[in-house]
C-alpha cells in the first residue's frame, strides 16, 4: 500500500465537493504533469490511502482523507475537444494522460496547515516534497512514516493546548 497527498483549489473542487458526489467519489482528471500522471499510472492502487490539501487559499493544509477508489484509466477529457482538460495531441489509441477515481473517507477535524508542516521540515518530514521549496506537483507519495507523523498531528492542537 503506498500513500498520498493530492492537491486542488477548494474553489475548484474542495474536500466538501468530493464529500458531496454521488458514492462519495470523483474522477481525478485533468493532471497535466507527466510525473503525476506516472504515480496515478503506475504506483496508485484502490484502497491506497490519501490526504486531501486544500492549495491556493487563505490557509493551504491538510483538510481531509480520501482514498484511491479505481485504478488508473485514460482520461477521457483528453480527447474531447469541449472539456477544459484537451489535449489535441492524445490518441485514444495511445492515451497520453490518465486519472483515478478518489472516495472521500473524512474531514480532519483541523487543517493541518502547510506552515504547521514546514516546522518539521528539517527533521521528521526532510525529504517530504511538500515542504521543499519550489515543489508544484499535485500529487505525491508520503511514506509511511510521514504519513503517521502529519495524522498525529490531527489532535496535537487540542493536547497542547
Amino acid at each position: 500500500m503506498n500513500h498520498w497527498l493530492m492537491k486542488s483549489e477548494p474553489e475548484t473542487f474542495g474536500i466538501n465537493d468530493l464529500a458531496a458526489r454521488p458514492a462519495r467519489t470523483e474522477p481525478w482528471d485533468g493532471v497535466r504533469n507527466y510525473q503525476a500522471r506516472n504515480m496515478m499510472r503506475d504506483a496508485m492502487r484502490p484502497g491506497d490511502p490519501i490526504f486531501f490539501y486544500h492549495s491556493n487559499c487563505a490557509v493551504p493544509g491538510i483538510v481531509g482523507i480520501a482514498e484511491v477508489a479505481s485504478a488508473a484509466y485514460p482520461d477521457p477529457t483528453a480527447f474531447d475537444p469541449r472539456a477544459q482538460y484537451f489535449d489535441p495531441k492524445s490518441d485514444p489509441a495511445k492515451p497520453r494522460w490518465y486519472l483515478v477515481e478518489v472516495r472521500y473517507v473524512r474531514h480532519l477535524r483541523r487543517v493541518i496547515s502547510l506552515a504547521e508542516l514546514k516546522t518539521y521540515a528539517e527533521r521528521e518530514l526532510a525529504g517530504f516534497p511538500l515542504v521543499r521549496p519550489g515543489n508544484r506537483l499535485s500529487i505525491m507519495p508520503v511514506s509511511p512514516a510521514q504519513w503517521t507523523l502529519i495524522l498525529g498531528l490531527e489532535d496535537r492542537a487540542k493536547a497542547d493546548g
